[in-house]
């Protein structure tokens, strides 16, 4: 029961707040079957189930989409982050999802200024000589002012918004249940994973709301790209960052979505689209760190053909096997290789069960419509979403580090294109995939993956005999035991449990009535007889109100 799951009053507002919303946006049905109505009533708080005739004629994309803008910060960001998930939403959802925009309103700079000093150790104007109090942008985290340092370098203050890791770590504990019971409760929606969902959007929202975790991402990528003086990471200002406050150089360029104003400024834009791509595949498929939201909002154009990136609040990492395994899968895609594609994907779906009879047909035709389609007129961002919307038909869903990056990499090249309309993404990563396999295959990589394996066989085997051990002398004392499971009897099993009290206490209800009644009929003023039968009245009361409230289920 939900009111038991949340078992801390501290959240029933947040509840109370969260309930009533996805009410109006005509989710009512969802909140009674998963137990927040009966919660709620239960804690004296009404809800109102009236839902607005403008707001049902919604499509159920948008509805949720205006639910979790409504729901506040935390909820926009779960739906970024449900937006990288092209393995589990159809476009439409997908195109909803990324409507979000991570913006809200500025609050007055006199209510940062107490943890602004705080977070400096004295006061801004004693190291910022200038500061402009009037924000320069304001997201649901964090606001953004100007300032300038003594030696007149320009600099952006990244101030997280007072109080609000408090309201956001109430908004994890509340899905994280919520996620637990929709899955027990929706059949219908554990497709989408809801637990795994949250799980990865509490470690990013986490890792987001840490300021001086941005710093270290930016740091990280600006040392990869080091060699590369095209592209421009903004400098972090250690000394005055901290956990809620990033200070940077700010960077003075054209917005990535000005595309009239680079054309106006004689900036190349097929130079860009390919800097900017090699910049991004050199981060996903050489470093195996990458700047996993590289949308034109986190992107500037500067003099002589240069770019900047900015915002690393969302970055995602790759391990070499992942970035193998990707490169692998277009490779395959490239040179119409079927059974190597089916392959990286089954193991991509971490042994989910799938009927391969069905999915290689499926694959082996997807494949085959690009047979002899010059590389340059490849479309990979489509290509990598028909790809994905296989998998979400037969309900496999993606590893969360690739489903980020497929979904940055389509991203790229949707920018690229609208740089270029002539963008070859395939041949720009074309590169990068062979130098991965080539890699791969190196014989200092093949030997230092078998003494890793030797190493790893070695310490099993030197296990062993004391594992053994350990079942032998467990088996001696009897206390060796085998335990089988069969999840779906379980269900089964409490509704014979549910069934059998209620058989047990009809029979009682039964027993109080004729025992009253005999001893009514001895003595009718008995004490004895009206307590039986006031005892059976609410015995038989019990018994009703279990079926009424099992809703006939068993």
């Amino acid at each position: 029961m939900l009111w038991q799951a949340i078992g801390a009053v501290r959240d029933l507002g947040r509840l109370h707040d969260i309930a009533s919303v996805l009410i109006r946006y005509g989710f009512g049905d969802l909140v009674r079957r998963i137990g927040m109505a009966g919660a709620l009533e239960r804690a004296g708080r009404a809800l109102r189930w009236h839902e607005p005739e403008a707001l049902a004629r919604l499509e159920p994309p948008a509805r949720v989409r205006r639910a979790l803008e409504e729901l506040g910060p935390s909820f926009v960001k779960l739906g970024q982050i449900l937006a990288t998930r092209i393995d589990l939403f159809p476009a439409e959802w997908i195109a909803e999802f990324s409507k979000l925009q991570d913006a809200a309103p500025t609050i007055p700079f006199a209510e940062l200024l107490p943890q602004l000093t705080e977070d400096l150790g004295e006061p801004p104007e004693a190291v910022f000589p200038r500061l402009e109090p009037e924000a320069l942008a304001a997201a649901s985290l964090a606001q953004v002012h100007r300032a300038w340092l003594a030696d007149g370098t320009a600099v952006i203050l990244k101030v997280r918004r007072p109080g609000i890791r408090p309201v956001v770590e109430a908004d994890l504990r509340l899905l994280a249940r919520l996620a637990e019971i929709v899955e027990a409760e929706a059949p219908e929606l554990r497709r989408y994973r809801p637990r795994e969902v949250v799980r990865q959007f509490t470690l990013s929202l986490r890792r987001e709301l840490d300021f001086s975790a941005e710093g270290r991402s930016a740091e990280r990528i600006a040392a990869n790209l080091a060699a590369h003086p095209e592209i421009v990471v903004p400098r972090i200002h250690w000394q005055w960052t901290g956990e809620r406050l990033n200070v940077q150089d700010y960077i003075e360029g054209i917005p990535g979505r000005d595309l009239a104003a680079v054309a106006a400024a004689g900036l190349d834009r097929r130079l860009l689209a390919r800097r900017g791509a090699r910049a991004v595949l050199k981060m996903m498929l050489e470093d195996g760190f990458f700047h996993a939201d590289p949308h034109p909002g986190n992107v500037f154009y500067l003099p002589d053909n240069r770019i900047a990136f900015i915002d690393f609040g969302m970055t995602g990492r790759l391990s070499e096997e992942r970035r193998y395994q990707l490169a692998l899968l277009l490779h395959g895609l490239v040179s119409h290789d079927a059974e190597k594609v089916a392959e990286v994907l089954l193991d991509w779906s971490g042994g989910a069960e799938v009927d391969s009879e069905t999915l290689q047909p499926e694959i082996d035709a997807f494949v085959d419509q690009y047979h002899g389609v010059p590389l340059k007129h490849l479309d990979l961002g489509a290509m990598l979403s028909d790809l994905v919307a296989i998998l979400r038909e037969h309900g496999l869903a993606l590893p969360p580090d690739l489903a980020l990056l497929i979904k940055a990499f389509i991203t790229l090249e949707g920018m690229g294109r609208q740089l270029d309309p002539d963008f070859d993404m395939a041949g720009e990563a074309a590169p990068f995939l062979e130098q991965v396999l080539l890699a791969h295959a190196a014989p200092g990589a093949l030997v230092r993956r078998g003494w890793r394996t030797l190493g790893s066989a070695l310490a099993l085997l030197a296990g062993l005999p004391q594992d053994l051990r350990q079942l032998l002398r467990s088996a001696r004392r009897g206390k060796l035991q085998l335990q089988v499971e069969v999840p779906p009897l379980k269900p089964f099993g409490d509704r014979l449990d549910r069934a059998a009290s209620r058989l047990a206490i009809s029979i009682v209800t039964a027993a109080l009535i004729i025992g009253s009644a005999i001893v009514m009929t001895v003595e009718r003023e008995s004490a004895l007889g009206r307590f039986g039968f006031i005892a059976a009245a609410l015995g038989g009361l019990w018994v009703l109100f279990s079926i009424w409230r099992g809703g006939g289920r068993n």
